[in-house]
């Protein structure tokens, strides 16, 4: 496994001396943000869990290496090339064995970061139960039932079916979290009316959870979610309206499967005149401080 791995010597060097770590997904750079806020957005996660005193990692699949550690030349390609390949868990070997340039899921950059060594992990929004009467559920949520990691993340992406996801992950055992709230936020907006496990105060409480997991040899991830910061929440009641229309028009358009989310999430940055592209954008960075924070505790 070690030699499919290809971990920048910062990431190498910062696992080998037991320094805090987070790691970063890349999808959202290749998949989830517009031009050119996925770039800079990218640059600046990694800032943040510097400044906040962790080593970033940025997961993707370049030329079939499973590389732990995005270098610059690297963010760039995956920014501007419109032909780079979504990689979820299923399509790791693939991506191995053909050589591959892949933006991994959640599902796919917790599998690789886990086998690097790294125990923290910050994104937007996580998978979940998508709307319809399919049995559609995201590979992210399966693979936090076997991968011990701490996510942090602002909930389910709103476009999903929010009541269905919590539902799913307290049926598998995957323990819910809320970081200095008392329910699962609703990615843009600050809470969704569904609860979480337990609420922490501090990453240090963060910490007592995961090593009992640890301890217990629980093999699940813990989820530690985020509310959006308050100054760039869209009211629920408006994100709804902006909803509403975007789902009809995905519908009239005939837009499904993979394709869905990311028309959804554009047609709502659109219609919201970029409230919600705000909003994604400072929920990511703060996530990725709160992951750096954590991260300086678990190690």
């Amino acid at each position: 496994m070690r030699e499919l791995l290809n971990l920048s010597p910062e990431v190498a060097e910062a696992i080998r001396d037991k320094r805090p770590v987070v790691a970063l997904e890349s999808t959202v750079i290749a998949h989830g943000l517009p031009r050119p806020q996925n770039l800079q957005t990218a640059h600046r996660l990694q800032d943040v869990v510097r400044e906040a005193g962790a080593v970033p990692a940025t997961i993707a699949v370049i030329d079939g290496t499973l590389t732990v550690g995005l270098n610059d030349d690297h963010i760039k390609f995956l920014a501007d090339d419109e032909h780079i390949r979504k990689i979820s868990t299923r399509d790791i070997s693939l991506a191995v064995a053909q050589g591959w340039n892949g933006a991994t899921t959640v599902a796919a950059t917790i599998w690789i970061a886990h086998r690097a060594g790294i125990k923290v992990f910050a994104t937007g929004g996580i998978g979940g139960v998508h709307r319809g009467s399919l049995p559609d559920v995201s590979a992210d949520l399966p693979e936090l039932t076997r991968t011990p990691i701490v996510v942090v993340c602002s909930g389910a992406k709103i476009v999903l079916d929010l009541p269905a996801t919590r539902e799913w992950l307290e049926t598998h055992a995957v323990t819910v979290v809320g970081y200095q709230c008392d329910e699962l936020p609703a990615f843009y907006s600050r809470g969704s009316g569904l609860p979480v496990d337990a609420r922490v105060e501090t990453a240090a409480d963060v910490l007592s959870v995961f090593g009992a997991q640890q301890a217990l040899g629980i093999e699940s991830a813990l989820l530690v979610v985020v509310p959006v910061p308050a100054k760039f929440e869209v009211p629920a009641n408006e994100l709804q309206i902006v909803l509403t229309t975007a789902l009809e028009d995905a519908d009239w358009k005939g837009i499904v499967g993979p394709a869905l989310t990311p028309f959804l999430l554009g047609q709502m940055a659109e219609r919201s005149e970029g409230a919600t592209l705000r909003a994604n954008i400072a929920l990511l960075e703060n996530n990725a401080r709160v992951a750096a924070e954590i991260a300086r505790e678990v190690v």
